[in-house]
């Protein structure tokens, strides 16, 4: 199977449990669902999903065990999208083609979208143990993982120093922090708690988490090019809003050569670190070439 049919397959099956995981338009009060569904479906690589997926088929396990996982995976994210395009973050209107959630919605229901989609997130990983016949004990690390990634100590720090940074000059510890949490911290999840689902032992869950820190460098600096490089067409929203908004980039400090140069070694260090893992894991690879070379 090509590697393109691999995502498409993996990201339909992830959309249709998405769209039976979410509530329905038509349940009261209706606003706040619609919003929801808006936020998440029609639209996204669900990369973080497939990862999580990939991870555990990885170690012989059960991709249908790991789809709880995953679906509450693309909630959160999709609530960390839309808190991110509000007028007091990064001030976007449009993500994924279309206009942003809050264009659509209104500023108060964006915002109440986001907290239920992180809430019920939450719910379906609580779920997991009669839903899924995923162990307690590897439920209650998936939500400690999850819990840690997008914290202040992760994704929400990492929007925090990248909030705090917007006009003035960084240096390069600080820019990787940006990155690393705000971004890497959640695909470390998604791996991770794939491999934990699928079974995996110690060592190799280092080097999922290794693998992880690399692949999301490589795709928040292939991010930072794209924004520069890429068609806005193709990209679902207006390309050089990062340098409109005074936003610290791997181009605008290292240049675009070096830092295209630099998410090419990220991912050799990629495959450098599943070489201990079953050939399974070459998935992983393919998915970390198709990161460097996407062009959206």
């Amino acid at each position: 199977m090509s590697l393109d049919l691999y995502l498409t397959n993996k990201a339909d099956f992830i959309e249709k449990q998405l769209e039976k995981a979410l509530p329905a338009n038509d349940i009261y009060p209706s606003i706040i669902h619609e919003a929801m569904r808006y936020s998440v479906l029609g639209g996204g690589k669900r990369l973080r999903a497939i990862l999580a997926l990939a991870a555990c088929e990885v170690f012989s396990g059960s991709f249908e065990q790991a789809i709880g996982f995953a679906c509450a995976l693309e909630m959160i994210h999709a609530y960390t999208l839309v808190h991110d395009d509000l007028p007091c973050m990064d001030d976007d209107d449009y993500r994924r083609g279309k206009l942003t959630t809050h264009k659509v919605f209104g500023e108060g229901i964006a915002v109440l979208a986001g907290d239920a989609l992180l809430t019920l997130a939450f719910e379906e990983l609580a779920k997991m143990p009669e839903k899924y016949q995923v162990s307690t004990e590897v439920t209650i690390q998936l939500i400690k993982e999850v819990s840690e990634a997008i914290g202040s100590q992760g994704v929400i720090g990492g929007q925090v120093v990248d909030l705090d940074s917007e006009g003035k000059s960084i240096d390069s510890n600080v820019l990787e922090y940006i990155h690393h949490h705000k971004t890497g911290k959640l695909f470390i999840a998604s791996l991770k708690g794939g491999a934990l689902i699928g079974g995996a032992n110690e060592e190799q869950l280092k080097a999922v988490v290794d693998f992880g820190t690399y692949f999301g460098l490589a795709f928040q600096i292939t991010d930072d090019v794209l924004d520069l490089t890429g068609d806005a067409t193709r990209l679902g929203k207006p390309v050089g809003s990062d340098t409109e908004q005074g936003k610290n980039t791997y181009p605008s400090i290292f240049g675009l050569e070096n830092a295209q140069e630099m998410a090419k070694e990220c991912i050799l260090n990629c495959h450098q670190a599943v070489t201990s893992l079953p050939k399974t894991a070459s998935i992983l690879g393919d998915i970390a070439d198709f990161i460097l070379n996407r062009d959206h």
